[in-house]
């Protein structure tokens, strides 16, 4: 079949050689287990992945390449599916199955989100995306990628960086260079219910990045709140959200949500 032409509107930049997934298959460790795949393009993560034991599912949103690789692996224990995993229902996968996937750099950040949530049916997940985006997923407090993607990454997850790809990796090159990340899913430190404030007061602690956590919670909650918030805490009002870990942010939510019920 005739091998289909790279788009650059789906952001299609397929690695050269199965030996760059090393780090990714060493994690994920696919051996008899069922792996959802995104974007297989051509299919060297796949090929890797089958080789490795592992039962696949290639998910695929241009149906030319998923019809090329469904040619490719056909007879072996590789599914092709074309569709656009931004669509698809995590909870609803078979419990448990492994997520791995080459990600298109526009939408990675979309993605892991939507996943984090999902550990009752994906224990573990491994992808590439681009460097500044597996820094961010993988910061600690203080660094300077350490930001909102940083402390929610933590809360759903275990995080480890597995190794640094170059542009000339890929076919066609991308102008920034690629990383693998690890992510082994757990449940987060609040109840489900819960979350969803959780991670609109982290984001609203990051939205001013070059100020101080009152005045960027303050943008969103009004001065007063803020103010009492950081008073009841004990916290000096200079602090700025780079410098708070996990447990930091979870008494920030309790306090919160103290002096919501108070006010009510």
């Amino acid at each position: 079949m005739r091998r289909p032409a790279l788009k650059k509107r789906l952001g299609q930049h397929h690695l050269r050689a199965g030996t760059l997934c090393r780090p990714l298959i060493d994690y994920l460790r696919p051996e008899g287990e069922r792996v959802l795949e995104i974007g297989p393009g051509g299919g060297v993560l796949t090929a890797e992945l089958l080789a490795a034991g592992g039962r696949v599912i290639a998910c695929e949103v241009d149906l030319e390449w998923a019809l090329a690789l469904g040619s490719r692996f056909a007879g072996s224990k590789v599914a092709t599916v074309a569709v656009d995993a931004q669509r698809l229902e995590w909870r609803r996968l078979p419990r448990p199955t492994l997520v791995a996937g080459n990600l298109p750099f526009n939408v990675a950040t979309r993605l892991v989100e939507g996943l984090l949530p999902c550990s009752k049916v994906v224990p573990r997940a491994a992808f590439m995306v681009q460097k500044e985006v597996a820094e961010r997923l993988v910061a600690r407090p203080g660094d300077s990628a350490y930001g909102s993607l940083s402390v929610l990454t933590t809360a759903y997850s275990e995080a480890r960086l597995l190794g640094v790809v170059r542009p000339g990796s890929f076919d066609p090159p991308p102008r920034v260079s690629a990383a693998f990340v690890g992510l082994r899913l757990r449940e987060p430190p609040l109840e489900a219910g819960e979350m969803p404030v959780f991670v609109r007061l982290v984001r609203l602690a990051f939205a001013l990045r070059r100020k101080t956590l009152r005045n960027s919670l303050a943008s969103g909650m009004g001065r007063e709140l803020s103010g009492q918030l950081l008073d009841a805490l004990g916290w000096d009002a200079r602090c700025r959200a780079e410098s708070l870990d996990l447990s930091a942010f979870v008494a920030l939510f309790a306090k919160y949500c103290e002096l919501k019920r108070q006010k009510c």
